[in-house]
Protein backbone atom coordinates (compact mmCIF):
# COMPACT_ATOMS: atom_id res chain seq x y z
CA UNK A 1 0.00 0.00 0.00
CA UNK A 2 1.54 3.47 -1.05
CA UNK A 3 1.70 5.76 1.18
CA UNK A 4 -0.51 8.32 0.28
CA UNK A 5 -3.34 5.55 0.50
CA UNK A 6 -2.00 4.69 3.73
CA UNK A 7 -2.22 8.25 5.12
CA UNK A 8 -6.20 8.81 3.20
CA UNK A 9 -6.78 5.80 5.21
CA UNK A 10 -5.35 7.24 8.34
CA UNK A 11 -7.41 10.19 8.19
CA UNK A 12 -10.87 8.37 6.96
CA UNK A 13 -10.63 6.35 10.25
CA UNK A 14 -9.74 9.87 12.34
CA UNK A 15 -12.64 11.59 10.59
CA UNK A 16 -15.02 8.47 11.66
CA UNK A 17 -13.99 8.07 14.57
CA UNK A 18 -13.97 12.06 15.55
CA UNK A 19 -17.38 12.04 14.27
CA UNK A 20 -18.17 8.83 16.41
CA UNK A 21 -16.96 10.74 19.60
CA UNK A 22 -19.01 13.73 18.81
CA UNK A 23 -22.49 11.80 18.11
CA UNK A 24 -21.73 10.57 21.56
CA UNK A 25 -20.86 13.11 23.21
CA UNK A 26 -23.97 14.66 21.91
CA UNK A 27 -26.66 12.45 23.23
CA UNK A 28 -29.05 13.61 25.27
CA UNK A 29 -28.66 12.63 29.10
CA UNK A 30 -32.40 10.99 30.15
CA UNK A 31 -33.61 12.29 32.70
CA UNK A 32 -33.69 9.80 36.21
CA UNK A 33 -37.23 11.16 37.43
CA UNK A 34 -40.39 12.08 36.57
CA UNK A 35 -41.13 16.01 36.74
CA UNK A 36 -43.45 15.81 38.99
CA UNK A 37 -40.66 14.06 41.87
CA UNK A 38 -38.68 17.17 41.03
CA UNK A 39 -41.69 19.18 41.65
CA UNK A 40 -43.95 20.06 44.72
CA UNK A 41 -42.99 21.58 48.51
CA UNK A 42 -40.26 18.48 48.82
CA UNK A 43 -38.51 17.54 45.33
CA UNK A 44 -35.98 15.23 44.54
CA UNK A 45 -32.71 17.11 44.17
CA UNK A 46 -30.54 14.15 41.94
CA UNK A 47 -27.05 14.23 41.98
CA UNK A 48 -25.19 16.88 39.88
CA UNK A 49 -23.81 15.52 36.66
CA UNK A 50 -21.42 18.70 35.46
CA UNK A 51 -21.99 18.46 31.40
CA UNK A 52 -19.24 20.77 29.50
CA UNK A 53 -21.62 19.41 26.15
CA UNK A 54 -24.83 20.03 27.72
CA UNK A 55 -27.80 17.84 27.15
CA UNK A 56 -30.24 19.57 23.88
CA UNK A 57 -33.40 18.79 23.14
CA UNK A 58 -35.06 21.65 20.93
CA UNK A 59 -38.51 21.45 20.12
CA UNK A 60 -39.07 23.17 16.57
CA UNK A 61 -42.47 25.38 16.70
CA UNK A 62 -45.00 24.66 13.91
CA UNK A 63 -48.15 26.73 14.55
CA UNK A 64 -51.40 25.32 15.59
CA UNK A 65 -53.39 24.15 12.64
CA UNK A 66 -57.08 26.19 11.78
CA UNK A 67 -59.75 25.02 14.12
CA UNK A 68 -56.92 23.24 16.51
CA UNK A 69 -56.51 24.40 20.29
CA UNK A 70 -54.20 23.33 23.08
CA UNK A 71 -56.11 20.44 25.38
CA UNK A 72 -57.41 21.27 28.72
CA UNK A 73 -58.72 19.73 31.91
CA UNK A 74 -62.15 18.26 31.78
CA UNK A 75 -64.86 21.24 31.51
CA UNK A 76 -62.70 23.96 30.43
CA UNK A 77 -63.14 25.35 26.57
CA UNK A 78 -60.70 27.35 24.93
CA UNK A 79 -60.54 29.94 22.15
CA UNK A 80 -58.00 31.98 20.66
CA UNK A 81 -58.60 35.51 21.97
CA UNK A 82 -56.35 37.20 19.64
CA UNK A 83 -54.31 35.81 16.59
CA UNK A 84 -51.62 36.46 14.26
CA UNK A 85 -49.64 38.89 16.13
CA UNK A 86 -46.01 39.00 16.42
CA UNK A 87 -44.44 37.11 19.16
CA UNK A 88 -46.97 38.30 22.09
CA UNK A 89 -45.29 37.85 25.45
CA UNK A 90 -46.48 39.88 28.53
CA UNK A 91 -49.93 40.26 28.72
CA UNK A 92 -51.71 42.89 31.03
CA UNK A 93 -55.68 43.43 31.44
CA UNK A 94 -56.63 47.34 32.13
CA UNK A 95 -59.26 48.04 34.77
CA UNK A 96 -61.69 48.69 32.12
CA UNK A 97 -61.29 45.50 30.12
CA UNK A 98 -59.00 46.43 27.62
CA UNK A 99 -55.83 43.80 27.35
CA UNK A 100 -52.41 45.32 26.86
CA UNK A 101 -49.61 42.83 25.47
CA UNK A 102 -45.94 43.76 24.41
CA UNK A 103 -44.59 42.23 21.16
CA UNK A 104 -41.38 41.95 21.71
CA UNK A 105 -37.94 39.21 21.30
CA UNK A 106 -34.27 39.14 22.07
CA UNK A 107 -32.52 42.31 22.14
CA UNK A 108 -29.23 42.40 20.36
CA UNK A 109 -26.71 41.03 22.78
CA UNK A 110 -23.65 39.00 23.51
CA UNK A 111 -24.17 35.38 25.36
CA UNK A 112 -21.80 35.54 28.68
CA UNK A 113 -19.38 32.24 27.82
CA UNK A 114 -17.46 33.36 24.80
CA UNK A 115 -18.06 33.46 20.56
CA UNK A 116 -18.56 29.44 20.69
CA UNK A 117 -21.44 30.02 23.18
CA UNK A 118 -22.86 32.18 21.02
CA UNK A 119 -22.62 30.42 18.32
CA UNK A 120 -24.29 27.26 19.60
CA UNK A 121 -26.78 29.70 21.39
CA UNK A 122 -27.86 31.18 17.95
CA UNK A 123 -28.52 27.55 16.38
CA UNK A 124 -30.56 26.93 19.65
CA UNK A 125 -32.50 30.56 19.12
CA UNK A 126 -33.44 29.39 16.08
CA UNK A 127 -34.61 26.36 16.16
CA UNK A 128 -36.55 27.34 18.90
CA UNK A 129 -38.52 30.32 17.06
CA UNK A 130 -36.31 32.72 19.33
CA UNK A 131 -34.85 34.07 16.53
CA UNK A 132 -36.47 36.75 14.78
CA UNK A 133 -36.43 40.66 15.23
CA UNK A 134 -37.99 41.96 18.13
CA UNK A 135 -40.99 43.98 17.06
CA UNK A 136 -41.12 46.60 19.96
CA UNK A 137 -44.46 47.24 20.25
CA UNK A 138 -47.27 48.12 22.84
CA UNK A 139 -50.55 46.73 21.10
CA UNK A 140 -54.03 47.00 22.98
CA UNK A 141 -56.73 44.45 22.30
CA UNK A 142 -60.41 45.15 23.11
CA UNK A 143 -63.22 43.00 23.01
CA UNK A 144 -66.59 45.13 22.83
CA UNK A 145 -69.12 42.98 21.66
CA UNK A 146 -68.15 40.07 24.81
CA UNK A 147 -67.87 37.27 23.03
CA UNK A 148 -63.99 36.21 23.97
CA UNK A 149 -62.34 37.59 20.95
CA UNK A 150 -60.90 40.60 20.28
CA UNK A 151 -62.08 42.59 17.17
CA UNK A 152 -60.03 45.72 17.52
CA UNK A 153 -56.50 45.69 17.79
CA UNK A 154 -54.60 49.04 17.97
CA UNK A 155 -50.52 49.36 18.22
CA UNK A 156 -51.01 51.86 21.29
CA UNK A 157 -46.90 53.13 21.26
CA UNK A 158 -43.88 51.40 19.03
CA UNK A 159 -41.23 55.03 19.75
CA UNK A 160 -39.03 54.61 22.64
CA UNK A 161 -39.65 51.15 22.91
CA UNK A 162 -37.13 48.29 23.18
CA UNK A 163 -37.51 44.63 23.50
CA UNK A 164 -40.44 45.67 25.99
CA UNK A 165 -41.96 43.22 28.49
CA UNK A 166 -43.19 43.84 31.66
CA UNK A 167 -46.76 46.71 31.86
CA UNK A 168 -48.47 48.05 34.91
CA UNK A 169 -51.09 50.89 34.66
CA UNK A 170 -52.33 52.61 37.91
CA UNK A 171 -54.23 56.33 37.95
CA UNK A 172 -53.47 57.14 34.23
CA UNK A 173 -49.92 56.34 34.91
CA UNK A 174 -48.76 53.09 32.16
CA UNK A 175 -45.12 51.78 32.84
CA UNK A 176 -43.54 49.61 30.51
CA UNK A 177 -40.18 47.91 31.02
CA UNK A 178 -37.37 47.67 28.44
CA UNK A 179 -34.63 45.49 28.48
CA UNK A 180 -32.08 48.58 29.63
CA UNK A 181 -35.15 50.85 31.31
CA UNK A 182 -38.15 51.40 33.34
CA UNK A 183 -40.71 53.57 31.46
CA UNK A 184 -43.43 55.97 32.18
CA UNK A 185 -45.92 57.38 30.21
CA UNK A 186 -49.54 59.58 30.45
CA UNK A 187 -52.56 57.06 29.72
CA UNK A 188 -56.10 57.45 29.88
CA UNK A 189 -58.35 54.70 30.11
CA UNK A 190 -59.86 54.09 26.51
CA UNK A 191 -57.66 55.85 24.84
CA UNK A 192 -55.94 54.19 21.42
CA UNK A 193 -52.75 55.88 21.58
CA UNK A 194 -50.08 56.52 24.03
CA UNK A 195 -49.03 59.74 22.92
CA UNK A 196 -46.37 62.22 24.60
CA UNK A 197 -42.76 61.80 25.88
CA UNK A 198 -41.71 58.76 27.77
CA UNK A 199 -39.84 59.63 31.45
CA UNK A 200 -37.42 57.27 32.18
CA UNK A 201 -37.66 55.93 35.36
CA UNK A 202 -34.75 53.85 36.28
CA UNK A 203 -31.73 52.64 34.01
CA UNK A 204 -31.31 48.72 34.13
CA UNK A 205 -28.69 46.40 33.19
CA UNK A 206 -29.26 45.71 29.61
CA UNK A 207 -29.89 42.12 28.07
CA UNK A 208 -27.97 39.04 28.90
CA UNK A 209 -28.76 35.80 28.82
CA UNK A 210 -32.04 36.68 30.28
CA UNK A 211 -33.50 40.06 28.83
CA UNK A 212 -37.59 39.68 29.90
CA UNK A 213 -37.82 42.60 32.74
CA UNK A 214 -41.13 42.02 33.96
CA UNK A 215 -42.85 44.40 36.62
CA UNK A 216 -45.97 45.06 39.33
CA UNK A 217 -47.04 47.70 41.53
CA UNK A 218 -47.84 47.25 44.64
CA UNK A 219 -51.81 48.42 45.60
CA UNK A 220 -51.36 52.17 46.21
CA UNK A 221 -48.95 52.41 43.29
CA UNK A 222 -46.14 53.84 45.02
CA UNK A 223 -43.60 51.17 44.49
CA UNK A 224 -42.92 49.41 41.49
CA UNK A 225 -40.97 45.98 41.33
CA UNK A 226 -38.85 44.79 38.85
CA UNK A 227 -37.29 41.16 37.68
CA UNK A 228 -33.98 41.20 36.27
CA UNK A 229 -32.47 38.10 35.31
CA UNK A 230 -29.07 36.96 35.20
CA UNK A 231 -26.13 37.87 32.19
CA UNK A 232 -25.17 34.22 32.57
CA UNK A 233 -25.51 30.43 33.84
CA UNK A 234 -23.79 30.64 36.67
CA UNK A 235 -21.54 33.69 36.36
CA UNK A 236 -18.95 31.85 34.21
CA UNK A 237 -17.97 35.41 32.82
CA UNK A 238 -17.49 36.84 36.18
CA UNK A 239 -19.73 38.25 39.06
CA UNK A 240 -18.96 41.84 37.95
CA UNK A 241 -21.09 41.69 35.04
CA UNK A 242 -23.73 39.77 37.37
CA UNK A 243 -23.95 43.63 39.20
CA UNK A 244 -27.96 44.56 39.83
CA UNK A 245 -28.69 41.10 37.99
CA UNK A 246 -30.61 37.90 39.20
CA UNK A 247 -32.61 40.28 41.28
CA UNK A 248 -36.28 42.10 42.00
CA UNK A 249 -35.40 45.79 42.35
CA UNK A 250 -37.90 48.23 43.89
CA UNK A 251 -38.62 51.38 42.66
CA UNK A 252 -39.83 54.30 44.97
CA UNK A 253 -41.85 56.40 42.50
CA UNK A 254 -42.97 59.09 44.96
CA UNK A 255 -38.81 59.68 45.45
CA UNK A 256 -37.32 57.89 43.04
CA UNK A 257 -34.90 55.92 45.27
CA UNK A 258 -34.11 52.34 44.39
CA UNK A 259 -32.98 49.35 46.34
CA UNK A 260 -32.61 45.75 45.73
CA UNK A 261 -35.53 43.74 46.98
CA UNK A 262 -34.86 40.26 46.57
CA UNK A 263 -31.42 38.30 45.54
CA UNK A 264 -30.01 35.52 44.39
CA UNK A 265 -33.01 34.76 41.96
CA UNK A 266 -31.39 33.80 38.61
CA UNK A 267 -33.89 34.46 36.09
CA UNK A 268 -37.17 36.17 37.94
CA UNK A 269 -40.52 36.31 35.71
CA UNK A 270 -43.66 35.87 36.73
CA UNK A 271 -44.60 38.00 39.70
CA UNK A 272 -48.07 38.56 42.03
CA UNK A 273 -49.13 39.44 45.15
CA UNK A 274 -49.96 36.59 47.42
CA UNK A 275 -53.60 37.32 48.34
CA UNK A 276 -53.35 35.32 51.87
CA UNK A 277 -50.43 37.22 53.12
CA UNK A 278 -49.53 40.05 51.06
CA UNK A 279 -46.38 39.24 50.38
CA UNK A 280 -44.66 39.35 46.51
CA UNK A 281 -43.97 36.09 44.98
CA UNK A 282 -42.19 35.23 42.00
CA UNK A 283 -41.46 32.42 39.36
CA UNK A 284 -37.63 31.48 38.82
CA UNK A 285 -35.54 29.60 35.90
CA UNK A 286 -32.88 27.90 38.02
CA UNK A 287 -29.44 26.84 36.42
CA UNK A 288 -28.67 25.12 33.29
CA UNK A 289 -25.91 22.25 32.87
CA UNK A 290 -26.26 20.01 35.50
CA UNK A 291 -28.05 16.75 33.79
CA UNK A 292 -31.88 17.09 32.80
CA UNK A 293 -32.90 16.65 36.99
CA UNK A 294 -31.57 19.51 38.34
CA UNK A 295 -31.87 21.84 39.09
CA UNK A 296 -35.96 22.59 39.73
CA UNK A 297 -37.41 25.84 38.80
CA UNK A 298 -39.51 26.75 41.52
CA UNK A 299 -41.87 29.54 42.20
CA UNK A 300 -41.67 31.36 45.92
CA UNK A 301 -41.91 34.37 48.16
CA UNK A 302 -39.94 37.36 48.34
CA UNK A 303 -39.58 39.10 51.73
CA UNK A 304 -37.57 42.22 51.79
CA UNK A 305 -33.88 41.37 51.58
CA UNK A 306 -34.31 37.82 50.79
CA UNK A 307 -31.37 35.79 49.07
CA UNK A 308 -32.19 32.39 47.46
CA UNK A 309 -28.58 31.88 46.79
CA UNK A 310 -27.48 32.10 42.77
CA UNK A 311 -24.97 31.42 41.87
CA UNK A 312 -23.16 29.85 44.74
CA UNK A 313 -26.06 27.71 45.94
CA UNK A 314 -29.68 26.31 45.34
CA UNK A 315 -32.17 24.87 47.22
CA UNK A 316 -30.63 26.13 50.29
CA UNK A 317 -27.75 24.96 50.78
CA UNK A 318 -26.37 22.90 48.12
CA UNK A 319 -23.18 24.07 46.64
CA UNK A 320 -22.40 24.26 43.03
CA UNK A 321 -18.95 23.49 42.69
CA UNK A 322 -18.63 24.76 39.35
CA UNK A 323 -18.87 28.81 40.51
CA UNK A 324 -15.66 30.35 40.27
CA UNK A 325 -16.08 33.34 41.83
CA UNK A 326 -15.53 33.32 46.06
CA UNK A 327 -18.87 32.56 47.86
CA UNK A 328 -19.53 35.40 50.15
CA UNK A 329 -18.96 33.99 53.70
CA UNK A 330 -22.03 32.73 55.76
CA UNK A 331 -24.20 32.63 52.67
CA UNK A 332 -25.70 29.58 53.33
CA UNK A 333 -26.70 30.90 56.80
CA UNK A 334 -29.20 32.86 55.03
CA UNK A 335 -30.06 31.90 51.82
CA UNK A 336 -34.46 30.69 51.52
CA UNK A 337 -35.42 27.77 50.22
CA UNK A 338 -38.01 27.67 47.66
CA UNK A 339 -41.37 27.35 48.90
CA UNK A 340 -42.45 25.25 45.79
CA UNK A 341 -40.12 23.80 42.75
CA UNK A 342 -41.73 23.63 39.14
CA UNK A 343 -39.82 20.60 37.97
CA UNK A 344 -36.48 21.11 36.23
CA UNK A 345 -35.72 22.62 33.45
CA UNK A 346 -39.70 23.51 32.80
CA UNK A 347 -38.97 27.17 32.36
CA UNK A 348 -41.87 28.75 34.41
CA UNK A 349 -42.90 32.75 33.19
CA UNK A 350 -46.40 34.06 33.70
CA UNK A 351 -47.92 33.75 36.98
CA UNK A 352 -51.28 34.66 38.56
CA UNK A 353 -53.01 33.85 41.65
CA UNK A 354 -56.93 33.39 41.84
CA UNK A 355 -58.48 36.91 41.82
CA UNK A 356 -61.66 38.31 42.36
CA UNK A 357 -64.16 37.64 39.32
CA UNK A 358 -62.16 34.63 37.87
CA UNK A 359 -63.78 31.61 37.19
CA UNK A 360 -62.04 28.91 37.25
CA UNK A 361 -61.82 28.92 40.89
CA UNK A 362 -64.51 26.32 41.14
CA UNK A 363 -62.60 23.54 38.68
CA UNK A 364 -59.03 24.17 40.75
CA UNK A 365 -59.54 25.57 43.99
CA UNK A 366 -57.35 28.53 44.89
CA UNK A 367 -53.75 29.08 44.00
CA UNK A 368 -51.67 29.84 41.00
CA UNK A 369 -52.12 29.67 37.23
CA UNK A 370 -48.42 29.59 35.68
CA UNK A 371 -47.19 29.35 32.09
CA UNK A 372 -44.06 26.69 31.65
CA UNK A 373 -42.75 27.88 28.60
CA UNK A 374 -40.64 24.43 27.76
CA UNK A 375 -37.17 23.60 28.24
CA UNK A 376 -33.94 23.07 25.71
CA UNK A 377 -31.55 20.93 27.85
CA UNK A 378 -33.86 17.90 29.60
CA UNK A 379 -34.65 14.40 27.60
CA UNK A 380 -37.94 14.05 27.92
CA UNK A 381 -39.05 17.38 27.30
CA UNK A 382 -40.78 19.84 30.05
CA UNK A 383 -43.21 21.98 30.26
CA UNK A 384 -44.77 23.30 27.30
CA UNK A 385 -48.04 23.70 29.71
CA UNK A 386 -50.08 25.72 31.62
CA UNK A 387 -50.48 24.08 35.40
CA UNK A 388 -52.30 25.26 38.57
CA UNK A 389 -50.86 24.82 41.65
CA UNK A 390 -53.41 24.66 44.95
CA UNK A 391 -52.88 27.03 48.34
CA UNK A 392 -54.23 26.09 51.50
CA UNK A 393 -55.68 28.70 53.67
CA UNK A 394 -52.53 30.34 55.03
CA UNK A 395 -51.13 30.95 51.94
CA UNK A 396 -49.03 28.46 51.52
CA UNK A 397 -48.72 25.98 48.69
CA UNK A 398 -49.37 22.00 48.26
CA UNK A 399 -49.65 19.04 46.47
CA UNK A 400 -47.94 18.80 42.87
CA UNK A 401 -48.85 21.00 39.71
CA UNK A 402 -52.69 20.47 37.95
CA UNK A 403 -52.47 20.44 33.84
CA UNK A 404 -54.99 23.62 33.18
CA UNK A 405 -53.58 23.41 29.69
CA UNK A 406 -52.13 20.25 28.25
CA UNK A 407 -49.01 19.91 26.41
CA UNK A 408 -48.28 22.20 23.41
CA UNK A 409 -45.97 19.65 22.13
CA UNK A 410 -46.54 17.97 18.50
CA UNK A 411 -44.73 14.98 18.35
CA UNK A 412 -40.98 14.15 18.35
CA UNK A 413 -38.91 17.13 18.15
CA UNK A 414 -41.79 19.62 17.21
CA UNK A 415 -44.00 21.80 19.42
CA UNK A 416 -47.03 23.51 18.03
CA UNK A 417 -46.24 26.49 20.51
CA UNK A 418 -45.09 27.81 23.58
CA UNK A 419 -47.12 29.27 26.48
CA UNK A 420 -45.54 32.40 28.03
CA UNK A 421 -47.51 34.70 30.18
CA UNK A 422 -51.08 34.55 31.68
CA UNK A 423 -54.01 36.68 32.73
CA UNK A 424 -57.23 37.29 33.83
CA UNK A 425 -59.42 39.07 31.34
CA UNK A 426 -62.82 41.28 32.28
CA UNK A 427 -64.91 38.16 32.01
CA UNK A 428 -62.51 36.35 34.80
CA UNK A 429 -61.02 34.13 31.91
CA UNK A 430 -57.42 32.48 31.97
CA UNK A 431 -55.59 34.35 29.07
CA UNK A 432 -52.36 32.49 28.04
CA UNK A 433 -50.10 34.15 25.35
CA UNK A 434 -48.53 31.85 23.16
CA UNK A 435 -45.26 33.73 21.62
CA UNK A 436 -44.48 31.26 18.72
CA UNK A 437 -47.26 30.27 17.44
CA UNK A 438 -48.57 34.66 17.51
CA UNK A 439 -51.71 33.79 19.45
CA UNK A 440 -53.22 34.79 22.69
CA UNK A 441 -55.53 31.93 24.04
CA UNK A 442 -59.03 32.38 26.18
CA UNK A 443 -59.46 29.78 28.77
CA UNK A 444 -62.53 29.76 30.82
CA UNK A 445 -65.40 27.27 32.61
CA UNK A 446 -68.78 29.01 31.37
CA UNK A 447 -70.45 27.08 34.29
CA UNK A 448 -68.61 28.30 36.94
CA UNK A 449 -69.63 31.19 39.01
CA UNK A 450 -67.09 34.04 39.75
CA UNK A 451 -64.38 33.36 42.89
CA UNK A 452 -64.89 35.40 45.69
CA UNK A 453 -62.15 37.68 47.11
CA UNK A 454 -59.82 35.69 49.58
CA UNK A 455 -59.76 37.45 52.78
CA UNK A 456 -56.15 38.49 54.13
CA UNK A 457 -54.71 36.47 57.34
CA UNK A 458 -54.67 38.18 60.19
CA UNK A 459 -53.90 37.43 63.50
CA UNK A 460 -53.55 39.82 66.94
CA UNK A 461 -49.72 40.88 67.28
CA UNK A 462 -47.79 39.51 70.19
CA UNK A 463 -47.56 42.10 73.25
CA UNK A 464 -44.03 44.59 72.88
CA UNK A 465 -41.54 43.14 75.59
CA UNK A 466 -41.01 45.08 78.05
CA UNK A 467 -38.76 43.59 80.61
CA UNK A 468 -36.29 40.95 80.35
CA UNK A 469 -35.95 38.16 83.13
CA UNK A 470 -32.67 36.02 83.86
CA UNK A 471 -29.91 36.09 81.62
CA UNK A 472 -31.15 36.47 78.16
CA UNK A 473 -27.83 34.56 76.96
CA UNK A 474 -29.01 31.37 78.61
CA UNK A 475 -31.45 30.75 75.86
CA UNK A 476 -28.87 30.06 73.22
CA UNK A 477 -27.87 26.75 74.89
CA UNK A 478 -30.11 23.68 74.46
CA UNK A 479 -31.98 22.84 77.09
CA UNK A 480 -30.81 25.53 79.81
CA UNK A 481 -33.65 27.53 80.15
CA UNK A 482 -37.93 27.41 79.56
CA UNK A 483 -38.59 30.49 77.08
CA UNK A 484 -41.22 31.51 80.04
CA UNK A 485 -38.26 32.41 82.50
CA UNK A 486 -36.82 35.39 80.17
CA UNK A 487 -40.19 36.67 78.42
CA UNK A 488 -43.07 38.05 79.85
CA UNK A 489 -45.98 35.84 79.61
CA UNK A 490 -48.24 36.16 76.70
CA UNK A 491 -51.13 38.47 77.85
CA UNK A 492 -49.33 40.11 80.98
Amino acid sequence: MSILKKILLTLLILIVLGAAIIWWLTRPVEAQYTLDETSGTDPILAEPDPQLIPTVRINTPIGWPEGQSPGAAEGLVVNRFAENLEHPRVIYTLPNGDVLVTLTNTPEREIAGGWLTNFVAGLLFSQAGADVPSPNQLVLLRDGDGDGAAEERHILREEGLDSPSGIAWYDGNLYIANHDSVLRFDYALGENAVMGEAEKLADLPAAGNHWMRNIILNEDGTRLYVAVGSASNIAESGIEIEEGRAAIHEINLETGATRIFGAGLRNPNGMDWNPWTGELWTTVNERDMLGSDLVPDYMSNVPIGVHYGWPWVYFNDVVDERVEPPMPRFLTEYTRTPQYALGAHGAPLGMVFTAPGSRLQERFGNGAFIARHGSWNRYPAAGYDVVFVAFDDRGNPEGLPQPVLESFLAGEGETYGRPTWVAWDGTGALLVSDDTANIIWRVTDPNAARAEAIERNAGDRLPPRRELRGDPSRAFEEGAVDPSEILPAIGN
